[in-house]
């Protein structure tokens, strides 16, 4: 909860009660997991927002113990033993551009990590088997093609459970009853992706699919065999909780009665007749609610303040389309501000932020944003659109941006901008391009290749030049980044002809760039040289850069400080 301004540990000792802060740091606290077996807990916490995350333990009387210790090093948690004895992570610390396997006791240093599975790309632990003695491994290849492996701990024997040839998605693996085979979604039978059971010998059995929308992720309690799974509709999300009453036969459970339209991140109780789920809605600020499994009747737990703002004045999107250059229908979130909609802002005078999300394999999704319901607040439309490139919306829609054909996702905006032009309410010359990371390369390739549209740009972490971003971006990141982008190697005079910075003297349109000094992703120097050239060009511009932070601005005062120099900014230029 991030109460203080900044994420950190609280606990909870019933719905609505007074809840105790165990953390009381300046960085973010990314991730808890509590031991099975003891009042400890596990959680990670990198430094300014490098992502070189280290594990500490949380003791009942409130001692933390520092785990890894090795702050040159990233280290992605992999979930404790079944008896809580040991850990398993996957690190960076042999080799910055691979991440191999550990497993180690939960009263050890990082030195005394066991080295178990010495990888040779991008590997995290998916788990451990109900015996303890396996471990459930996954590979990225990209964000679209995964491979998963068995790993016996104490021979180092490994299964590769999915050999294929193209790109295949097998996420939100989890082991099943018994450690008998494993669960997960896959889209290597559909262009959606489909709930599936794996056995351990390789054998592919679909379990739910859809032949519309993607099942999301799969939550599997190993002991009991009850799961929720997630439908991806147009964003919003329906819950499925049920248990397996054969290898893919499933009994369902009604379905909770939860508010906002989106929930994820389930935890499961003892014996799993209740689940806690984090539930979220574009004007629902997110909570933890408890659900009885059987019942579906659930229980709100936490009362996220909405700092005193009525919840009655949050404004929720309209889901809406529009025909891009080839006749392909492209999905947006459309959210007027009030007295805009329904005509009653006909008057045209309306100014819009296109805000367009990174990736570019994300989904803008109607999760609660305080940022989108400041601009609204502010008298700015928000219009955010679901790219070619998005995910989302099935396996062929998520490759029609890939390398050579990376520039058809900015002809999208542009016939997005079409769409608002048509708008009763918009005034056509008051359209801001806004984006963070992918989304800032979009803002800035928006204002290079269409400069004319844009009467602003604002560029949070944006890519300005795929070169020096593939030069400079962690070594652990660029072989997944080559596989969506093009490669150094093979593609390099292309990546150029795409990069925003060689087209800088097109910019017409004032621009805010915002960026963290730590960022490992799109290292700060991206910010630099296309606020630099953009200047020299006689380009009104902005520049805030954060001593403190990454790959985004996470931190409250922070967030404070940029929005409000955003909105000062677009209000003086727009």
């Amino acid at each position: 909860m991030n109460t203080t301004g900044v994420a950190q540990l609280w606990s909870l000792p019933e719905p609505h009660g007074w809840p105790e802060q165990l953390t009381f740091y300046d960085d973010t606290v990314s991730f808890v997991d509590f031991s099975p077996e003891r009042q400890e807990l596990v959680f990670g916490m990198d430094e300014g927002g490098n992502e070189r995350a280290q594990l500490y333990r949380l003791d009942a009387d409130g001692h933390i113990h520092e785990l890894t210790g090795m702050p040159d090093a990233k280290h992605r948690w992999g979930g404790w033993s079944p008896d809580g004895e040991r850990f398993a992570f996957a690190s960076n610390r042999r080799d910055e551009a691979v991440f191999d396997i550990y497993v180690q006791d939960r009263d050890a240093t990082g030195d005394d990590a066991e080295l178990v599975w010495e990888g040779d790309g991008w590997f995290s632990v998916g788990g451990f088997s109900p015996d303890g003695e396996r471990l459930l491994v996954s590979e990225a290849h990209s964000s679209f093609d995964q491979d998963i492996y068995v790993l016996d701990i104490d021979s180092g024997n490994r299964s590769h459970l999915t050999p294929h040839e193209g790109k295949v998605r097998y996420t939100s693996a989890s082991w099943g009853p018994e450690g008998e085979a494993v669960y997960l979604v896959t889209d290597a039978e559909s262009d959606t992706l489909e709930l599936a059971r794996l056995s351990l010998e390789g054998d592919l059995d679909i379990v739910r699919s859809d032949d519309q929308w993607n099942i999301d992720g799969v939550a599997l309690d190993k002991d009991s065999g009850r799961l929720v799974y997630s439908r991806n509709i147009d964003g919003y999300n329906e819950l499925t909780v049920g248990e397996l009453t054969g290898p893919t036969t499933i009994e369902t459970f009604p379905t909770p009665d939860l508010p906002g339209g989106l929930a994820g991140g389930v935890s499961w109780g003892p014996d799993a007749e209740r689940f806690a789920v984090s539930v979220t809605g574009r004007t629902v600020n997110t909570n933890v609610f408890v659900v009885e499994t059987e019942t579906g009747e659930s229980e709100q737990w936490t009362a996220a303040s909405t700092a005193g703002i009525p919840q009655e004045t949050l404004i929720e999107p309209e889901v809406v389309r529009f025909d891009s250059f080839d006749g392909r229908e492209i999905p947006a979130l459309f959210s007027p501000p009030d007295g805009a909609a329904d005509g009653a802002g006909a008057d045209g005078d309306t100014p819009v932020i296109v805000d367009i999300h990174g990736g570019p394999e994300s989904q803008r999704r109607p999760s609660f944003s305080g940022l989108t319901q400041y601009f609204l607040s502010r008298g700015y439309a928000v219009f955010e659109p679901n790219v070619r490139g998005s995910t989302g919306y099935g396996k062929a829609y998520t490759h029609l941006d890939d390398v050579e054909k990376r520039m058809d996702s900015v002809k999208d905006l542009r016939a997005g901008v079409d769409w608002l032009h048509n708008h009763p309410a918009v005034d056509p010359d008051r359209i801001v391009a806004m984006g963070g990371s992918y989304g800032g390369f979009m803002v800035l390739a928006a204002l290079t290749e269409y400069p004319d549209l844009w009467a602003a740009g604002v560029d949070v972490v944006g890519i300005a030049n795929f070169v020096t971003f593939l030069e400079n971006t962690g070594d652990w990141r660029r072989e997944l980044r080559e596989a969506e982008y093009g490669s150094l190697d093979t593609d390099r005079e292309f990546l150029e002809s795409i990069s925003p910075i060689n087209n800088v003297d097109r910019i017409n349109a004032p621009l805010f760039v915002l960026h963290g000094a730590n960022d490992p992703r799109v290292p700060v120097g991206e910010a630099e040289q296309i606020a630099e050239q953009a200047a020299e060009q006689g380009v009104p511009v902005e520049k805030l850069v954060f001593d403190d932070e990454g790959h985004g601005i996470s931190k409250r005062e922070n967030r404070i400080e940029a929005y409000t120099a955003v909105v000062e900014f677009l209000d003086d230029h727009v």
